[in-house]
């Protein structure tokens, strides 16, 4: 086996054990720092896969933006779940329904770097020769993420500048909203 195999096995591992360990958590202080390592490996498995813009993505808004809304909601609420433990059985079933038919779809994928896979075949030889004369750049993963995923592109940067935004007005909110209380508290003195 090799040196990335066994990255990806203890990848992998790691993220099912964090998973589980974010269902059983009664905690949800720690239950949200584990949704951010949880992130965080995710983000990691992508790098292992060469796709370096979603890792950087997830780690942007899944681990950054998502972990800080997280905890700045659980300053304005409870510390603890709850809420009864229940045993969805149906909602396991579709999960694991779901899940074997996604398993089950990758058989029919080609092998991962497969020099015949459509993808090696068809798409990477046509960005390779001719997207500097269609776009105008040299560089052709710039002329990948400006030109033909532009639209993606531009959607990846709205959601994490729409997070950004909304993390701002929680931590802009409860500051207002302490030197508010203190002002008034000052006045009455």
């Amino acid at each position: 086996m090799s040196v990335d195999t066994l990255i990806n096995i203890a990848l992998l591992g790691f993220l099912a054990i964090t998973a589980i360990g974010i269902l059983c958590m009664r905690q949800l202080f720690a239950a949200a720092m584990l949704s951010g390592l949880y992130s965080l490996l995710a983000a990691a498995v992508f790098v292992t896969l060469d796709a370096v813009d979603v890792a950087f993505t997830e780690a942007a808004v899944g681990a950054g933006v998502s972990t800080i809304l997280l905890l700045g909601t659980l300053a304005r609420t409870h510390r603890e779940d709850r809420s009864k433990p229940s045993r969805p059985w149906a909602s396991l079933a579709v999960v694991m329904l779901a899940g074997g038919a996604l398993v089950h779809a990758t058989f029919d994928m080609p092998y991962f770097g497969e020099p015949m896979a459509p993808a090696n075949v068809h798409v990477a030889p046509r960005y390779l020769e001719e997207s500097a004369a269609e776009v105008g750049v040299p560089n052709v993963v710039t002329s990948v993420l400006a030109s033909y995923r532009g639209y993606d592109t531009l959607g990846e940067v709205a959601v994490i500048f729409t997070a950004g935004i909304a993390v701002l007005a929680l931590l802009g909110r409860g500051r207002s909203g302490s030197r508010g209380d203190s002002d008034s508290e000052e006045t009455q003195v």
